[in-house]
């Protein structure tokens, strides 16, 4: 686990974005893992700038994302398929076939969630895996858990997430109470893992993903295990490391 201290944001944006440009240009046909949220957008707006700019092709790259509201349609402007497309696949030469959201809005739920899975063990696994942190630890929707979930699963938010999340909301009762995620043994499957973390309210989590003990209950612990995990943190994210 290396763990990488950058002064702010922008920092921890651009050096997340040369990882995962550095990876498609070893590999053109990398399999991405995707997170959305506040974290990423600045990683996401530097890959766009380099793809302008020449620096990368996504024209044979595939992409995974982690999860997907339950109960939102892909046209809703919460839902995590539009965060994507507006935010990074309008702006570059992806091919709109090798791109992997889980469907929100199936009625099969286990069928859809076995059905993902399939779909990554066909495209090689993921390469390497983007994921952001919640203030409760949880990576993907896998929230604080007496068990760890292994594989792409619908999840009961956790109120932390609910009350985080809401501020993209209009209110909280807005917020859906349920996902589908990718689970902790599809994460950790990924090749190698760049967790991203920013601010003093990442800090708990970031102290107790590097330093406490491996439990379902900080569900980012795991990542201890890894054997190959960057963490891209600014100081106020490490202040407690």
């Amino acid at each position: 686990m290396r763990i990488i201290i950058v002064e702010n944001y922008e920092e921890m944006s651009k050096k997340a974005a040369a990882m995962m440009a550095s990876q498609i240009i070893l590999k053109p046909e990398s399999v991405l893992g995707l997170a959305t949220g506040d974290t990423p957008l600045g990683m996401y707006k530097e890959l766009i700038r380099m793809y302008n700019e020449n620096m990368i092709d996504f024209s044979k790259v595939k992409t995974f994302n982690l999860d997907e509201y339950y109960g939102l349609g892909k046209d809703s402007n919460q839902s995590y398929n539009y965060y994507m497309t507006n935010n990074l696949f309008k702006h570059i030469n992806i091919d709109k076939e090798n791109i992997n959201i889980p469907n929100g809005m199936v009625k099969n739920i286990e069928e859809e969630c076995i059905s993902y899975e399939k779909r990554i063990k066909e495209a090689g696994g993921i390469d390497i895996q983007v994921l952001g942190i919640g203030v409760n630890g949880h990576i993907g929707f896998n929230e604080p858990d007496v068990n760890f979930e292994a594989e792409t699963h619908l999840v009961n938010l956790d109120e932390k997430t609910i009350e985080s999340n809401s501020r993209f909301f209009k209110c909280i009762e807005e917020v859906p109470t349920k996902a589908i995620s990718m689970g902790i043994k599809t994460i950790m499957h990924s090749k190698k893992i760049v967790l991203l973390a920013n601010g003093a309210s990442k800090a708990d989590a970031i102290a107790k993903t590097v330093n406490g003990k491996i439990s379902p209950e900080v569900p980012a612990s795991i990542l201890q295990l890894h054997q190959d995990v960057a963490i891209i943190v600014d100081k106020e994210a490490a202040s407690k490391l």
